[in-house]
């Protein structure tokens, strides 16, 4: 992707006033951390108690989030629903690259395990960092680059990454996790462009979602009817939740809506508008508070104990922002 003429490559800074600016960039990545924190908690739950297909989520995930949006833009903001003909291309892209993210991902777990995918994921900090000093000039201190060194190990032990050499870990496996962690910074990348070209956010969350949704059904369909051992079990029919003995799962449903309407929807909405202010590698270490909050949640909601290497992990990454926010 290249940048279009006449975009300015630092993002803007608002001086004066606490939450101005950068200031107001770091909270609202923050809340954004905290919401997508939850996903993790109700994909969980839609996996192990309804039994959900993957790719099936990964489908009515992105189509929630069009379908709640779409309407509350035309109620409130109807010109932000507007699709021009010039964004069609990059929004069909996007969306793309979101798909691709996702199934990538989904299939690294399936390879090497939730714990190595999530720190290959990770790893993205270190792909931002190069496109944003590639695409942007965004120059970074060393201090800055030790603080990403020392917030990917957090990462790594958040994870319960002690446990890697017990996993399978593959060429192949090593291959899709790194594919993953790229899909995920072309993502972010993707967010700053649309910032710079001005598009909306809730417009761009609308359509790239869209577009998305569209993706995950093409690849659900694909793989329904040509299987594929690598993804054996992750396809089925959309109505999944709609179907069998137990007859339409009304609480399944309106898991699936809490999941695109809040931790999707609002975290993904916030990401985006934070990278208006913030540096990519920032906002991208910001977001891996993620792990942090989400085993926070799980703690209290599901009971699972943190061990001593992960709330180490937890300490290293929360430091690691502290350090880069005092930096700043």
């Amino acid at each position: 992707m290249s940048l279009p003429s006449g975009v300015v490559a630092e993002p803007g800074v608002v001086s004066g006033g606490f939450l101005r600016g950068a200031n107001q960039g770091y909270v609202i990545a923050i809340i954004s951390a905290m919401l997508l924190a939850f996903t993790a908690i109700i994909i969980r739950a839609l996996t192990e108690y309804y039994h959900l297909p993957t790719l099936v989520l990964a489908f009515w995930r992105a189509a929630l989030v069009a379908l709640v949006l779409l309407p509350l833009l035309l109620l409130f903001k109807p010109q932000w629903a507007h699709l021009r003909l010039e964004q069609v291309p990059f929004y069909a892209g996007y969306g793309l690259l979101l798909a691709l993210f996702n199934s990538l991902w989904t299939l690294s777990v399936a390879l090497n395990g939730a714990s190595v995918a999530t720190i290959l994921t990770y790893c993205s900090v270190g792909f931002t960092v190069f496109l944003g000093w590639m695409m942007y000039n965004e120059r970074l201190s060393l201090r800055e680059l030790l603080v990403i060194v020392v917030s990917l190990g957090g990462c790594f032990l958040v994870s319960n990454g002690d446990s890697m050499g017990n996993s399978r870990f593959d060429l192949l496996g090593l291959m899709v996790g790194m594919l993953s962690g790229i899909g995920y910074t072309l993502y972010t990348l993707g967010g700053r462009i649309a910032s710079e070209r001005r598009y909306p956010v809730w417009n761009t969350i609308l359509y790239v979602f869209g577009f998305s949704a569209v993706y995950q059904w093409l690849f659900n369909t694909l793989l329904t009817f040509f299987p594929l051992a690598a993804f054996h079990g992750m396809a089925g029919d959309l109505w999944f939740l709609s179907q069998g003995v137990q007859g339409i799962q009304w609480s399944g449903w309106l898991l699936l809506l809490s999941l695109a309407a809040g931790p999707t929807l609002l975290g993904f909405g916030l990401y985006n508008i934070s990278l208006k202010t913030l540096p990519l590698a920032v906002a991208n270490l910001i977001l891996s508070l993620e792990l942090v909050f989400t085993a926070i949640i799980a703690y209290f909601l599901l009971g699972e104990n943190m061990n001593q290497l992960q709330l180490l992990g937890s300490a290293l990454v929360m430091g690691g922002v502290l350090m880069l926010r005092k930096a700043k």
